[in-house]
């Protein structure tokens, strides 16, 4: 054979070869799609519906993100493969990773979305969508995608507490809107307006103070559980159930929300997960990878956090069925947290007879957005109930498993009667039904008693108007926290006339800290002199012992110590002084 011959089979075996990559990449690219679309038709409730087939689009994506980059130079030249494209595969993969840690509650996840997210940005994949030589729609198109990577880029950065980044992200953000408002004059503008005014107020809301380092800078401090939060406990055999399920529900109607994450639901979730201990273990060059494989054989490894269910404005099928499931998900030993933070809604009858439904509830839902019941006549009218609100009685039920409930609402009371019909542990912790006049221009800010359980020495700053504080006096003053804490779990395996449900939740590290939380929620508005009445206290079913826990001289005297610590002792009462 000639040399020229030689050089046509060799060009000829290239050109094969290119069409096998071109091909296995066309392939792979439309099968990830096609897994990645089927995840929204997966059910959000229940293991073992979803995990093999988030497994599988994991595998697929990792296939295809690893070939592109083998082949990056074939698919440039022949395939034509733009950087938005493969920006749109990077974006996919931290979409997966995000949503991973969702259905998991695994932070860990979220440090891979992150990865992904940020190599876009670094690597400026999304850089040209409004140039590319391409219809008008389809730019317009494309800028789409970009401005819906921002927001989700936004969401992963707000809950890993990047705030410096977050301040950035939006400035980008709002630059590219402002862009693509010119270029295409599109319907959804007012859409991206609201989408950006809502991240600006969620982040002003988010900051109730000010942390600030020897240069008058300030500090982005996490409220997710380690080792040095942890409250100490003196275990005992009854001590026998752990966290396993959570289902955290936000209606507040006036409330800051981004994402379908009210700020109350945003720092709940935060309060039910540990720090992520590895978060610098994986450290990428100048690309990602998917480096974690989050399901093995089928099977998830051993949870670190309690799985959780986000619930934003569910109806109350939806509720019933995620709680349903939970339950069926407990293990032998396992307990289910629900928070709810909600609108109340207030009883029409005078005369209450049945407490499941006649205290009123909270809303699940905007009246607005609930179809009328038909006319009835007038003699049954005190009888009609709510449709879109949640009852103590619809909860009578699921109390057949140990449930830690916790409602944030001003009618959180309703729910102080429920029954243990069954015999299980069962703890209602109630928010206060009102807050002093000072205080209530500041409810679209989040709910005091929510904040009190999230990050205790956040909230009573707020109640003492304090704005700035320096990082070593916060130091000092997480000491006198850490020194209460400990205190009120002593005390509460101590007091004889404490319920046995609070020492059946008591052996879990985050139950224990919400349970230690609301005790020093409860002292610190007692002896406040602007919380002059019981309206403005929290409540918890079964009762707490008064004179051994929430009035414990102990525990006054370090709340007390704090304010003084902070130069606010004026704000409280007297030892003597508090009835």
């Amino acid at each position: 054979m000639n040399e020229q011959g030689m050089h046509d089979d060799v060009v000829l075996d290239m050109e094969g070869e290119e069409r096998k990559v071109i091909n296995e990449f066309c392939h792979l690219l439309e099968k990830s799609k096609q897994l990645f679309n089927g995840l929204r038709d997966m059910p959000q409730y229940g293991h073992k519906q979803w995990q093999g087939y988030f497994g599988r689009t994991f595998d697929i994506y990792t296939k295809l993100w690893k070939f592109q980059q083998q082949h990056r130079s074939i698919l440039d030249r022949k395939y034509g493969l733009k950087r938005w494209q493969i920006g749109e595969i990077a974006s996919k993969i931290g979409q997966l990773y995000y949503h991973y840690y969702l259905r998991t509650s695994e932070t860990n996840y979220l440090n891979e979305a992150f990865s992904f997210y940020a190599a876009i940005r670094g690597r400026a994949y999304y850089s040209r969508p409004g140039r590319e030589e391409r219809p008008q729609h389809e730019r317009s198109d494309l800028m789409v995608k970009k401005l819906r990577y921002y927001a989700r880029f936004i969401v992963v950065c707000l809950l890993l507490k990047k705030m410096k980044l977050v301040r950035d992200l939006v400035r980008e953000l709002g630059k590219h809107i402002d862009e693509y408002t010119a270029t295409y004059e599109p319907d959804d503008q007012m859409e991206w307006s609201l989408v950006l005014g809502e991240i600006k107020s969620f982040i002003e809301a988010d900051t109730v103070v000010n942390v600030l380092d020897s240069d008058s800078n300030s500090i982005v401090l996490s409220h997710r559980l380690n080792p040095l939060i942890t409250p100490p406990v003196e275990r005992s055999p009854i001590m026998t159930l752990a966290l396993q399920e959570v289902i955290i529900v936000g209606n507040m109607s006036e409330q800051v929300k981004f994402s379908e994450l009210t700020l109350d639901m945003f720092r709940m979730l935060q309060t039910l997960e540990r720090e992520p201990q590895d978060e610098l273990a994986q450290v990428y060059d100048s690309s990602p990878a998917p480096g974690r494989v989050p399901v093995e054989n089928g099977m998830m490894t051993r949870r670190e956090n309690p799985h959780k269910y986000l619930l934003y404005k569910p109806t109350l099928p939806q509720l019933f069925v995620f709680l349903a499931s939970g339950y069926k998900e407990l293990p032998p030993n396992g307990a289910l947290l629900l928070y709810i933070s909600a609108d109340g809604s207030f009883p029409v009858r005078p005369q209450p007879e049945d407490t499941g439904y006649d205290l009123g509830g909270v809303l699940l839902q905007p009246k607005q957005d609930v179809e009328p019941p038909p006319p009835s006549n007038k003699t049954t009218a005190s009888h009609v109930k709510e449709h879109s609100c949640l009852y103590p009685g619809d909860l009578f039920p699921f109390t057949r498993r140990p449930t830690f409930l916790v409602v944030d609402s001003e009618n959180s009371l309703a729910f102080s009667s429920i029954p243990h019909y069954f015999d299980m542990p069962l703890v209602v912790l109630m928010s206060p039904q009102d807050v002093p006049p000072t205080f209530q221009d500041h409810t679209h800010r989040g709910s005091l008693f929510t904040l009190f359980l999230h990050s205790p020495l956040s909230a009573f700053c707020f109640v003492t108007n304090i704005v700035d504080i320096p990082l070593y006096l916060w130091d000092k003053c997480l000491a006198y926290i850490d020194r209460f804490i400990t205190e009120a779990s002593r005390l509460i395996t101590r007091c004889r006339g404490v319920d046995a449900s609070y020492l059946n939740f008591l052996g879990d590290d985050f139950l224990r800290l919400l349970l230690c939380r609301y005790i020093f929620c409860d002292v610190v508005l007692r002896i406040h002199r602007a919380f002059k009445t019981s309206q403005f206290y929290p409540k918890s079913h079964p009762a707490l012992p008064e004179l051994d826990i929430l009035e414990n001289p102990t525990l006054q005297r370090y709340v007390l110590d704090l304010a003084a610590q902070l130069d606010v002792r004026h704000v409280f009462f007297q030892c003597g002084e508090i009835d």
